[in-house]
């Protein structure tokens, strides 16, 4: 038997098979799991930075209102260059986004569980970053 389940960047497959004689019974369980490069990442760290995208675009265009309350500026321009994701409970949102001019300031958003309603919060920003900064992860 040979399952196979594709998820985005992920495939799992499962083999599965048995083999019996008279003297013992062999049952042998194969699990073969490939990622790809961007998917890549270790328990709890960042992914590899990874350029804008629309889901990410959208989800800072949901938090637009929320940076410019704590930030106590309003963006004309609010535009996502590259971001790294963390998965906690939920996703951390690490995020270089474009506000004008030379300026780009950092966003650590939390987009929480499906079944927690997958709320989105901007946990904390960093101002004065430029087009060369690094997006990191942050408190």
């Amino acid at each position: 038997m040979v399952r196979s389940t594709k998820h985005s960047h992920m495939t799992h497959s499962l083999k599965c098979w048995a083999r019996f004689t008279e003297a013992h019974t062999l049952i042998h369980f194969s699990v073969d799991y490939t990622q790809s490069k961007a998917a890549k990442m270790m328990c709890g760290g960042t992914t590899d930075a990874k350029p804008a995208d629309p889901e990410v675009q959208n989800i800072c265009d949901s938090v637009k209102s929320k940076v410019e309350e704590k930030t106590g500026k309003k963006y004309d321009t609010f535009q996502v260059k590259s971001y790294k994701t963390q998965v906690v409970a939920g996703t951390n949102y690490f995020v270089k986004v474009h506000v004008g001019g030379e300026d780009h300031v950092h966003l650590r958003i939390h987009k929480g569980l499906p079944h927690t309603g997958g709320e989105l919060k901007v946990s904390s920003f960093q101002e004065s970053k430029s087009h060369h900064d690094p997006i990191d992860y942050f408190n």
